[in-house]
């Protein structure tokens, strides 16, 4: 049996109880699964799909009915100045994914934050993609 005590699950066998870490990335995969489950982009409104690593961030704009990836683009681009998974890097791959988007003539999308907090890193590729042209 197990109980939810001040966000930490205590799993009780007999007298004996103990204490587990919550697992950060189950977490995330659950929150993104809920989401998922809500969205889904179109070929009139594909779905803008971040994924964040320790390392690099990633930005995908996905029709979901034709199951095809329309336009993609990552910190390892050579456009990209900041190749690391910071604030600067989310402003400028924002900024390129609106630019690529615009190319291919998407104007409006829907954000798929994969599941991670609309804070930081998330929040600043979001408002660089919207302030470059895209509309979401």
């Amino acid at each position: 049996m197990s109980v939810l005590i001040n966000n930490n699950f205590v799993r009780i066998w007999g007298d004996n109880r103990m204490i587990t870490k919550v697992d950060r990335k189950m977490q995330r995969t659950r929150r993104h699964i809920r989401v998922r489950r809500k969205i889904s982009g179109t070929a009139e409104c594909p779905r803008l799909c971040v994924y964040r690593s320790n390392t690099n961030l990633y930005v995908q704009i996905i029709d979901d009915v034709a199951r095809n990836t329309l336009v993609s683009a990552s910190t390892l681009d050579k456009e990209i100045k900041t190749k690391k998974a910071n604030k600067e890097a989310a402003k400028e791959l924002g900024e390129l994914i609106a630019k690529k988007a615009t190319a291919k003539k998407i104007k409006t999308v829907v954000f798929d934050r994969g599941g991670y907090i609309y804070h930081g890193v998330v929040k600043e590729l979001a408002e660089a993609a919207r302030a470059a042209g895209l509309e979401f």
